[in-house]
C-alpha cells in the first residue's frame, strides 16, 4: 500500500485553488504532482498532518518560511474544524472534497484565508464553488 499524501489544514483548500502559482519552480512542480494526481486519482489517501507536509517540503530554502508560523497553525485547525476533520484522519481525497461540499462556501476563503498572499486572486473561492457544485477541478494550465 502507498503511504498517504500528507497534508496540513489549510493545504486540504489551497489544492482546491491551485492553478500553476507558486513560490518557485521546484514548488510548482511539487504542487503540480500533487494537485494533478488527487483531481486524476480521487480515491488517493490522504492525511491530515500537524505542521510542514507534503507540500512544504518543496518550499523554497531561499525563501522566508512561513511553515511554522502561529497564524498558520490557527489556519489549519480553524479549517480541520471546520470541515469536521482532526489531525491524524486518513482519508481519500474524494472525502475531502465531500467535506468541502458539506461545509464551506466560496464566502468562507475571504475569512478563513484572509492572511494569505494568494486570496485576492479568487482561485480558491473559485475551486470551493467548484466541489460545491460537483464539478471536477481544472488540470494545471501549461505554461
Amino acid at each position: 500500500m502507498t503511504k498517504p499524501i500528507g497534508l496540513r489544514g489549510h493545504h486540504l483548500l489551497c489544492l482546491l485553488g491551485y492553478r500553476g502559482m507558486g513560490y518557485s519552480k521546484e514548488f510548482c512542480q511539487n504542487m503540480t504532482t500533487v494537485y494533478e494526481t488527487l483531481r486524476e486519482q480521487p480515491a488517493t489517501m490522504v492525511q491530515v498532518v500537524l505542521g510542514p507536509d507534503d507540500l512544504c517540503a518543496a518550499f523554497p530554502a531561499d525563501e522566508e518560511a512561513h511553515c511554522e508560523n502561529r497564524t498558520v497553525y490557527e489556519r489549519d485547525a480553524e479549517i480541520v474544524a471546520k470541515l469536521g476533520l482532526h489531525v491524524g484522519m486518513e482519508l481519500s481525497w474524494a472525502e475531502i472534497c465531500g467535506k468541502v461540499a458539506g461545509h464551506v462556501t466560496p464566502g468562507d476563503i475571504g475569512h478563513l484565508c484572509a492572511t494569505c498572499r494568494w486570496e485576492p486572486y479568487g482561485v480558491c473561492a473559485e475551486g470551493v464553488r467548484l466541489i460545491g457544485e460537483g464539478s471536477e477541478l481544472p488540470p494545471v494550465p501549461r505554461k
